[in-house]
């Protein structure tokens, strides 16, 4: 690691001061340590924020929750509010990380994780010593990913400079809530809705993964609480149960009656680099019967746009039968 200069803000005002002026914020760091590690990133300074209370916790605001940026994953997970208005939420939390990390964890730094793509991961302290191309290292060398076998990449809103995927699991619940953010920053406050927080390559390139602009600051989350939020879901598929990042996730905000799907929003994780609303299979599932063939045919069809590289032909179905299988789920017949 290279030195830097380290503060800690005790207020929201003393923290966007210093990261107006170019620090870069630690909350509970267990992501931050490591790109400093692997030298992804080298700070000139810090700013610590994790002694702000006034961006902790989890409050009801008329028919929404409002969770402090700062708030654990375990807290989130375990916050009453959280399980009984928008319970996919309390599930992603607690099947993100270890218990330990998500006890320090907090939900916004785990939004803002970067992919876990062994090649970006690369341990190399300057970008001399990358050992294979990697454009969102070393600008313009190329993606090491798309061309040498990769069984992760993205299925959707990929380009030949980057196939990378966005890892986190609480993101994907936020997008299918519906959820914003409130942020804060040198131009003042605005909100970012979470299905537009991320990019995909095709958006944003291969170096800008976030809407965020420098200095900016998440602060909280607002999450509508609805019928269909209350009867979500979320499930991840992963290698095993412990542990691990998932393979294909789904989240699944449900409203039905008498058998019979009133509306749905449906956002998949781990197949792009965000988390991807599949919005025509949601138009397609309203009035669906809760049936599996019904919904299985709607998911289905909603893969014709992905498109796999080579050796990846699983993921489609995967994701596809992770998305059914949560909608099935969350109108309780599985």
């Amino acid at each position: 690691m290279e030195n830097f200069r380290y503060q800690s803000a005790a207020t929201l005002d003393a923290a966007l001061a210093a990261a107006a002026n170019g620090a870069t914020v630690a909350a509970g760091t267990s992501e931050l340590i490591n790109w400093m590690r692997l030298g992804i990133t080298a700070p000139n300074g810090l700013v610590d924020i994790s002694r702000i209370d006034a961006l902790r916790g989890v409050r009801q605001d008329g028919d929404s929750l409002v969770i402090g940026a700062l708030t654990t994953l375990n807290e989130v997970g375990l916050s009453e509010a959280v399980r009984d208005g928008a319970p996919v939420l309390a599930e992603a939390a607690l099947k993100a990380a270890s218990a330990q990390l998500r006890n320090r964890a907090t939900l916004g730094g785990n939004v803002l994780q970067r992919t876990r793509c062994p090649y970006f991961r690369a341990e190399a302290v300057t970008d001399a010593r990358m050992p294979w191309p990697c454009n969102k290292r070393v600008a313009g060398s190329g993606c090491a990913a798309r061309d040498m076998p990769y069984s992760r990449a993205a299925i959707f809103g990929w380009t030949d400079a980057c196939v990378a995927t966005q890892p986190s699991d609480p993101v994907v619940a936020l997008a299918a809530l519906d959820a914003v953010a409130d942020i804060d920053g040198p131009d003042g406050p605005r909100q970012i809705a979470m299905t537009d927080f991320h990019l995909a390559q095709e958006d944003g390139g291969a170096e800008r993964e976030t809407r965020l602009s420098p200095g900016e600051l998440i602060l909280r989350y607002r999450v509508p609480v609805d019928a269909a939020a209350r009867g979500s879901v979320y499930l991840k598929v992963r290698e095993r149960e412990s542990y691990e990042y998932a393979m294909v996730s789904a989240a699944v905000c449900l409203d039905h009656a008498d058998g019979v799907i009133r509306s749905a929003r449906v956002a998949l994780g781990s197949v792009a680099q965000k988390p991807w609303r599949l919005l025509q299979a949601e138009g397609a599932l309203a009035g669906t019967p809760l049936d599996e063939a019904a919904v299985q045919a709607v998911m289905n069809g909603a893969m014709e746009a992905a498109r796999p590289l080579p050796g990846q032909d699983w993921k489609p179905r995967l994701a596809a039968n992770a998305a059914a299988r949560a909608v099935l789920m969350a109108g309780g017949m599985v």
